[in-house]
């Protein structure tokens, strides 16, 4: 697929790069690693000042407007390498649960804050037995006299230390698997009840697991169009596997760099280990599946912002599967192309597989899209027998 950035875009993402270069090197991002809060405020304050945390909000909230596709060079660059601050969870996942479902006084109220970096969000919706079910919620909501009432567990909250406001899906009524009956909730941390099990993930980003225990929480828009919420939940999930393609492709960009200078330096037998023909081929593999990975990334981000068109789930479990197959296939090529060095934890290759892994698993892996291709398309098929929208 042709993509060319615009000149805005261009500006940006060479802006992003001198911020990233001095303050975010490999390096760096180990020190911060070992802290406790895992992430940089100076970093943080860096992006903000830059405009990156504004991107994909409306100017109407203080934002720079734009999409999946404007964040699109800023994901790769984070990508490459292997942001730890919480943009994903912020500026992607929570800013667009606020604008897909909060009422206008809430999004005057959170999206200007988060636009400016002041405010960070965290989307706390997987659960341990949601199983990359877009809308299993099990987590139970329930009405009093002050507002909403939250029991219940959330797994795999990207940031949640960091944030500000937890967004947060809960079921008021039905099912934990029906696309009825569902709610979105806002929840202070720190409220009484709330507790927060802070961790690492494999490449050390910060997550955590909330356990709510009749915590008190302020809905999200109106929770009585329980449609909205499915529909915004279905908007995160669409932005949040678009911006997981395009940070798989940045650290594939990365692994591939390393590589190449690195089999072009290293020598065996009096010649650079890049002569041989072996390694030869298996980097041409690597820039294939780069390139490949490139593409669907771009066609990730082009329906991300519609996720309910005709298509567009299609394309998304599309781009995800493919993205993922071959960001572990070139990041797996790359350590062996490194051999033993390539596992060391002051390398930055063996990273860049760790990044992968998890950005795979997030908003379901490989095998969860191809699970979700096989039953798009018998839907598609059962609607509309004559389309061939699903034939590869």
């Amino acid at each position: 697929m042709d993509f060319e950035l615009s000149d805005d875009q261009q500006q940006l993402a060479q802006s992003l790069d001198r911020v990233l270069r001095e303050h975010g090197g490999f390096e760096k991002r180990r020190v911060v690693a070992a802290t406790q809060a895992g992430w940089s405020e100076t970093l943080w304050g860096h992006l903000a000042e830059l405009g990156v945390t504004a991107l994909g909000i409306s100017e109407a909230h203080g934002g720079l407007g734009g999409g999946a596709v404007d964040r699109l060079a800023v994901l790769q660059a984070f990508g490459a390498v292997q942001l730890l601050e919480p943009y994903l969870a912020s500026c992607v996942l929570g800013a667009t649960a606020v604008q897909a479902a909060g009422s206008i006084a809430q999004q005057q109220a959170l999206l200007p804050a988060v636009a400016e970096g002041r405010m960070r969000l965290a989307w706390a919706h997987e659960e341990a037995a949601t199983r990359h079910a877009p809308l299993w919620v099990q987590m139970s909501a329930r009405r009093e006299d002050s507002g909403w009432r939250l029991t219940g567990a959330k797994s795999l909250v990207l940031g949640a230390a960091a944030a500000t406001q937890w967004v947060v899906s809960a079921r008021i009524e039905g099912e934990a698997d029906s696309p009825q009956g569902l709610g979105l909730f806002l929840v202070q941390p720190g409220a009484a009840g709330a507790r927060l099990r802070a961790y690492r993930l494999v490449d050390d980003t910060a997550a955590g697991e909330l356990i709510l225990d009749d915590v008190q929480a302020e809905a999200l828009g109106n929770v009585a169009d329980g449609a909205c919420a499915a529909a915004a939940i279905r908007a995160v999930q669409a932005a949040g596997t678009a911006a997981a393609c395009a940070d798989m492709v940045g650290a594939m960009e990365s692994a591939f760099a390393l590589t190449t200078a690195y089999i072009n330096t290293r020598k065996q037998f009096g010649r650079a280990i890049g002569d041989y023909q072996a390694v030869r081929h298996r980097s041409a593999d690597m820039a294939v599946a780069l390139e490949m990975a490139r593409s669907m990334a771009v066609a990730a981000a082009s329906v991300a912002d519609d996720p309910d068109a005709p298509g567009a789930a299609i394309e998304l479990a599309r781009a995800k599967l493919v993205v993922g197959r071959h960001a572990r296939a070139l990041c797996e090529a790359a350590i062996q192309s490194h051999g033993g060095i390539g596992m060391t934890e002051e390398y930055a290759v063996g990273h860049c597989l760790r990044r992968v892994h998890v950005q795979d698993h997030l908003f379901g892996d490989v095998d969860a899209q191809a699970a979700r291709l096989i039953g798009l398309s018998r839907t598609n098929k059962r609607t509309n027998p004559t389309s061939q929208e699903t034939k590869t």
